[in-house]
């Protein structure tokens, strides 16, 4: 199923997050199914905030394409999409959101709010959420678990079957 192959080339990206002490989310943009764009979080290292996951592909397919927007275009991300990125994703024109693990605390696809679903705004993405969830979770409790050790007994970055 390409929804789990394009999941773990964003988990891959997560990865190089996680390699950087950023927090461990990855996201690619797609179209016509080939992966245009890759990114991975890193507000800390780029003293950006909004240098999220979704922000940074986005980027860098705006900059491939030579528009910011971007329709037609799918955004697989391991974690459901803040606020921002929600923003940023209409403003992109996503065709559609596929996600992994929910994010209880600042989701925006439906776990605290759905921004999709907001009549009065003008554009509307569908979103597919939970695509190996577990896996894309595992990796953020595994990286929270390490840093609340202070980085002590650093595990292996974790590996999944590709």
């Amino acid at each position: 199923m390409p929804e789990r192959m394009f999941m773990r080339q964003a988990l891959s990206q997560a990865h190089n997050a996680w390699a950087l002490g950023e927090v461990p989310v990855g996201a690619l943009v797609v179209r016509e199914g080939q992966v245009i764009a890759t990114g991975f979080n890193q507000p800390i290292g780029s003293q950006d905030p909004t240098a999220h996951a979704e922000v940074m592909a986005l980027r860098a397919a705006a900059n491939i394409l030579g528009n910011y927007r971007l329709p037609g275009c799918e955004l697989y991300v391991t974690l459901e999409p803040c606020a921002m990125c929600v923003g940023a994703i209409m403003h992109a024109r996503i065709a559609r959101v596929v996600f992994g693990a929910p994010d209880p605390k600042t989701g925006a696809c439906g776990s605290v709010l759905n921004l999709f679903e907001q009549e009065k705004l003008n554009h509307h993405t569908s979103v597919t959420g939970g695509v190996m969830a577990d896996e894309c979770g595992a990796v953020l409790r595994e990286f929270f678990a390490e840093r609340r050790a202070g980085g002590q007994n650093r595990s292996p970055l974790p590996h999944f079957e590709q």
